[in-house]
């Protein structure tokens, strides 16, 4: 423990109906250090970080800030004591602006107590000059991507002068190059002398930061050290309680014939000509830049958007993707990037969620066949290891990488035969991205295709078969396994090749 923390947790305990979340955890953090907090999807990290931010009371146990016992009654609360955090999961109005998005709950004001729009504009301005971001500020945050609402809530975290910094998952949505930027800052923060405590799967970006490295696992301290006592393989088994021994289960399936084929499609200021196709029993990848238009590519073969022109075959048979259900009868899915804007309903339990796009199996006869609708779900969430106190629980309740396993399964109720999946790994531990690279194996063992869209190279280049490489909107190159490296993809990525 800490001789001298800035914040410091004791015996803190916390329960949500049928699950203890916390149990007895002892955490702290000291001035000028970075302390990472490990352990898998469910563990409790991001529970104690919600008790830290008052969203969560503690059933027991004490905050103390500089040595003194403290009760967070709310974020804002948090935030009178210097206390920031950055979420994992982004919760944002899409209607708001950059500038409001900054400011709120902290807006100025004029002598006569109306908010003080001027100001707001000059210090926006300042803060967005300060951190390098381009955007406007009075652009709506619903014309923005993920990773650019990222970098504004990690503006927004760092601008408000915290003496403690949470970052729940930072940077699972922002570009190499962003990360880069973020560290920068972390090393610059922790120079002044901010506790930073960081939440991140990434092992790699971990031991490049860590000052000390505490280990959750179901609910409970398993192990807390300084950095320079681990290593990776260390830290995964004492996340996973067990030894991972090939982190990429990849196995050579037998590659059928065409399922799917795309031929020169075109949106207007999106994309261009990209055709591609993707064989029975294939892992294809989608590489690029953030930007490049590997998302928007899979949206319009979904029929989210429109396409301009180009065509689409299933089995060597043209067919017309005009919306969304379109693509599910012809048997197409896709696993959107953000699962909370686009996945999921949050106050619904985790069993409406999985059936949501498969209810024809369970509603007949004029009545919803709930034995059956259970049963299809328990052995679906059985055979993906979903942690759920019980199937009426609203998913909103489970650790993202619980989420994602409940919306792939969502989409495997459908009985589909070529998936997209759009960063299918995102925010999640090494234990339950081990459980959906198997998932993807047996997918394709079983004669799916599946196109995997990701901005993690080593998962590309660990689990495909082929690489399409995107940027600016083209197919830049295509990748055969003898030709695979991150040298290669980030060549084609950059325009380099």
């Amino acid at each position: 423990m800490a001789t001298n923390p800035k914040l410091e947790l004791r015996g803190i305990r916390k329960a949500f109906p049928g699950v203890l979340a916390l149990s007895n955890v002892n955490f702290a953090v000291e001035r000028g250090t970075v302390h990472v907090l490990c352990g898998e999807n469910g563990a409790g990290k991001s529970t104690l970080m919600k008790v830290i931010n008052g969203l969560y009371k503690a059933d027991e146990g004490q905050i103390f800030i500089d040595g003194q016992a403290v009760e967070i009654t709310s974020p804002q609360d948090a935030r009178e004591r210097g206390v920031a955090m950055i979420f994992q999961e982004l919760n944002f109005v899409p209607e708001m602006t950059v500038e409001e998005n900054l400011f709120l709950g902290c807006e100025p004001t004029t002598r006569i107590g109306s908010v003080d729009w001027k100001k707001m504009r000059r210090d926006t301005l300042a803060l967005l000059k300060a951190q390098n971001l381009p955007y406007a500020p009075d652009t709506k945050l619903r014309d923005l991507t993920v990773s650019d609402i990222q970098m504004l809530e990690i503006t927004k975290a760092i601008s408000r002068d915290a003496d403690i910094i949470i970052m729940d998952e930072p940077t699972s949505a922002i570009t190499s190059r962003e990360v880069e930027g973020l560290i920068a800052k972390i090393f610059e923060l922790r120079a002044k002398g901010i506790a930073i405590i960081y939440i991140s799967h990434k092992m790699e970006e971990i031991f490049r930061i860590a000052d000390q490295i505490t280990i959750l696992r179901d609910g409970s301290v398993v192990d807390s050290q300084p950095a320079a006592k681990y290593d990776i393989d260390k830290v995964i088994a004492l996340m996973v309680g067990r030894t991972i021994t090939n982190v990429y289960p990849k196995e050579q399936v037998p590659i059928g014939e065409t399922v799917f084929e795309a031929k020169h499609l075109n949106r207007k200021s999106v994309f261009k000509d990209v055709s591609f196709t993707v064989g029975k029993g294939e892992i294809v990848g989608f590489a690029g830049l953030v930007g490049a238009g590997r998302t928007e590519v899979a949206r319009a073969v979904f029929g989210l958007d429109p396409l301009d022109s180009g065509e689409i075959f299933m089995d060597g048979q043209k067919i017309a993707v005009r919306d969304v259900a379109d693509a599910m009868r012809a048997g197409i899915v896709m696993l959107s990037e953000d699962r909370r804007r686009y996945g999921i309903i949050p106050m619904r339990s985790v069993s409406e969620n999985a059936t949501l796009s498969s209810l024809e199996q369970f509603i007949y006869g004029g009545f919803n066949h709930t034995g059956k609708e259970r049963s299809v779900v328990t052995e679906s969430f059985r055979s993906m290891a979903v942690k759920t106190p019980s199937l009426e629980t609203a998913i909103q309740t489970l650790s993202g990488g619980n989420q994602q396993k409940v919306l792939i399964s969502k989409w495997l109720l459908t009985q589909p035969r070529v998936l997209f999946l759009d960063e299918p790994t995102r925010g999640i531990d090494v234990g339950a991205k081990f459980e959906i690279y198997k998932l993807m194996v047996s997918l394709a063992r079983e004669g799916n295709g599946l196109v995997m869209i990701s901005s993690e190279l080593p998962e590309l280049l660990g689990m495909c078969d082929r690489i399409y490489v995107m940027g600016g909107g083209r197919i830049r190159g295509e990748l055969q396994p003898e030709a695979f490296s991150q040298e290669n993809v980030m060549r084609l990525a950059t325009g380099a090749a």
